[in-house]
């Protein structure tokens, strides 16, 4: 299931029309118990393609039945959904409920547009998972709960690996690069298509790496590239990068990766589960050949770092209804919900505990492994600027990638990646 990540923007606009609302906050409903609702209607805006049918219709019928009220869902485009969010929250009507992209959450909450879920989350998150939770709190505060999150897995070509003479699941980077080298050896296929500017790839490995983008310096927050460790992150990604031939200058949606994959003449591609749909959809036959492992990290015990893209669920402040919001957020976000969630699509639950549910999904089986060690993008709500076209980190790695130094190359982009760090939100 094709999944929406798109960085905040229109920050300045947030600001003003949200910023406004913040302490204007919304009153409690009193009585969201079982039955005692009946006549209030709650609204809730899911994006296209993150609510399948059967988890829908679950919830819907637990909420109405234990509420006695109506669950209003209405499914929004990703397309300019941040502007249509800001002004919605601004209203005195606004969604009670809404899904947002997780690195999106600290420019909402920054704005004063999300109500505080600190009491939900000692009620019901006692055990979140730390690494899925973490995009949800903002200096301090819970403003969201998380719901869902995927990872990047190794979509591999299994006749390829066979023809290879590659037998085994590699279980290290240097296994994995071995790997590569037989099928470059065999010379009948590309060993891995990834293009130069596969930038959430390159956030895992910086995660992996344990290293920080942005840095503090005094108030503000500045461009952390020069750093050794992103340099030794960026290292890894080129040597990933020298098995394919791919350009060094595009990203994996420039062509999409999962088409060139379709073809039938690539060892592997690094992407999330949905993309092989993608390529089954372009090339039905490639659907028997099909398989998917954990990106394996430097050594066998822990996975490569990975960028946990996903969606948060949040309570608009200006709200009339947040009782009846958070009871819904009590069954949405229930073990039993959850789990069928993840069970459904292979989407990482929000519990450690619930991983199992993800058996029989290979690709949410191969991404479960990363996700407790993932993390995502710099949670300050200035970082929203810095992934808008053209990303400046896309422009740095294509320059190491074409022989400048890590040092070199942030200090080519650094100007640019501060200015837009300096951006008030």
């Amino acid at each position: 299931m094709k999944r929406g990540l798109i960085a905040a923007t229109g920050v300045a606009a947030l600001l003003v029309s949200v910023a406004a609302c913040g302490s204007d906050g919304g009153d409690k409903d009193s009585g969201s118990g079982s039955g005692d609702s009946k006549g209030k209607t709650l609204t809730v805006w899911f994006m296209d393609g993150s609510n399948p049918p059967k988890w829908t219709e679950a919830v819907k019928s637990e909420f109405e039945q234990k509420t006695g009220a109506k669950l209003d869902v209405q499914i929004q485009k990703w397309d300019n959904i941040q502007q249509k969010l800001t002004t919605a929250l601004s209203e005195s009507t606004p969604p009670d409920v809404f899904e947002i992209g997780n690195t999106q959450t600290p420019s909402y909450a920054a704005t004063g547009g999300l109500a505080d879920l600190s009491d939900l989350k000692k009620e019901i998150g006692k055990d979140w998972t730390e690494s899925l939770n973490k995009p949800s709190v903002f200096e301090g505060t819970q403003y969201a709960a998380p719901w869902w999150a995927a990872n990047r897995v190794v979509i591999y070509n299994k006749k390829v690996w066979a023809d290879a003479g590659v037998k085994d699941i590699p279980k290290t980077r240097a296994d994995l690069f071995k790997a590569f080298e037989a099928i470059q050896k065999k010379g009948d296929a590309e060993p891995l298509y990834l293009p130069g500017q596969n930038w959430y790839f390159f956030d895992g490995l910086t995660i992996g790496a344990g290293a920080d983008l942005v840095k503090k310096d005094g108030n503000k927050y500045v461009s952390n590239l020069a750093d050794p460790k992103v340099g030794k992150a960026m290292e890894v990604y080129k040597q990933y990068q020298a098995f394919s031939k791919a350009p060094k200058d595009k990203d994996e949606a420039t062509p999409q990766q999962a088409d060139v994959f379709a073809k039938g003449k690539t060892g592997a591609f690094i992407g999330m589960g949905w993309e092989a749909k993608t390529a089954v959809k372009a090339n039905p036959a490639i659907e028997k050949d099909l398989g998917y492992f954990t990106i394996p990290g430097e050594t066998a015990d822990k996975p490569e770092g990975v960028f946990l893209g996903g969606s948060n669920l949040a309570i608009a402040e200006r709200s009339k209804k947040k009782d009846l919001a958070e009871e819904f957020l009590k069954i949405a976000l229930s073990d039993k919900n959850e789990g069928a969630l993840a069970h459904e699509v292979g989407s990482i639950p929000n519990k450690e505990s619930l991983l199992p549910q993800v058996k029989g999904n290979p690709a949410g089986e191969a991404a479960a492994p990363a996700a407790k060690g993932g993390g995502t993008t710099p949670l300050i709500a200035e970082w929203a600027a810095v992934e808008n076209a053209p990303n400046p980190i896309k422009a740095y790695m294509t320059a190491v990638l074409n022989g400048k130094s890590p040092e070199d190359a942030a200090k080519q982009v650094e100007g640019e990646m501060n200015k837009r760090l300096s951006q008030k939100q």
